[in-house]
């Protein structure tokens, strides 16, 4: 599937501001199953970008800026290919046909991140949560997979939120609502507390329904280290594995890390601010 994204945000202040240099996760991660075929920022004022990899070997730009404005204005455009139209086409390793199994030695290692429990305390609850509610898992593990991200998936309801940062996973469940990343640190978290390698994603996704969570916005999911089958992606928000459909930016142990935009402005007295953005997935073969 090839498609095109337009994602434009813009910062008004009511007088001119300083910047920092931003972080920027917008360009999606190439691979086997994803390819970039065209990549372009729009940023006023004129800012000089710089690209590198962080710890994840996530691909990230630099916005270093000199000018002041009381206007900050970050668009990338771009188009891509996605190959992934089958996320069940993978064969695991004997050892994990079957849930739960261990990780081989130099797997837990380099897993090590990913694999990190919540606080102690918030294990607690989720395990009880998972006790309560998930009694018939499946014994197979893409099964055992599949009812927990339905698990999830049908027992929140979303909703937008526009506040910073990420609502913690006890504080979905006891309301029973979240946005796509309060559903994917949930889900990242069930998965640790189960003793199963996860990390949050970040990206886009096609979806033409107008009422569709990730409709004009970013969205979020996680992935699981399966082995045999590397990193799959499945989104709690929609009880669904990861297809062709699906453009992931940037991944990271913790959410926090991988924010789309991320700097700060300067200014000697504090300035009132205003933020829009808007998001443009479209199908174009």
């Amino acid at each position: 599937m090839k498609l095109k994204v337009s994602h434009l945000t813009r910062y008004e202040y009511d007088r001119e501001v300083s910047f920092s240099p931003h972080v920027l996760y917008m360009r999606p991660r190439d691979g086997a199953l994803l390819r970039v075929n065209h990549f372009h920022f729009n940023i006023s004022p004129d800012a000089k970008i710089i690209w590198s990899r962080d710890y994840y070997d996530n691909p990230l730009a630099w916005a270093h800026f000199w000018e002041r404005s009381p206007t900050l204005s970050i668009r990338s455009e771009f188009e891509v290919e996605t190959l992934e139209s089958n996320p069940f086409d993978f064969i695991l390793n004997p050892g994990a046909f079957t849930f739960p199994f261990d990780y081989e030695e130099l797997s837990t290692f380099n897993l090590t991140p990913y694999l990190a429990p919540p606080f102690d305390e918030t294990r607690s609850v989720l395990s009880n949560w998972l006790d309560e509610h998930f009694v018939d898992r499946p014994k197979e593990t893409v099964p055992f997979l599949v009812a927990l991200n339905n698990l999830v998936h049908q027992s929140l309801t979303y909703t937008r939120r526009y506040e910073r940062g990420i609502q913690p996973s006890l504080t979905t469940l006891q309301l029973g609502t979240g946005s796509c990343r309060d559903y994917a640190v949930l889900f990242v978290e069930l998965c640790r507390t189960l003793g199963l390698a996860a990390r949050f994603v970040s990206g886009y996704l096609y979806d033409p329904e107008v009422n569709s969570p990730a409709h004009g916005a970013m969205h979020a999911w996680a992935e699981v280290y399966l082995p045999g089958a590397g990193w799959k992606g499945l989104d709690p928000t929609h009880g669904i594995f990861c297809d062709e459909a699906f453009i992931p930016v940037a991944h990271g142990a913790v959410a926090e890390s991988v924010n789309p935009i991320q700097g700060s402005y300067y200014a000697p007295d504090p300035v009132p601010s205003k933020l829009s953005h808007s998001i443009l997935v479209e199908k174009i073969a």
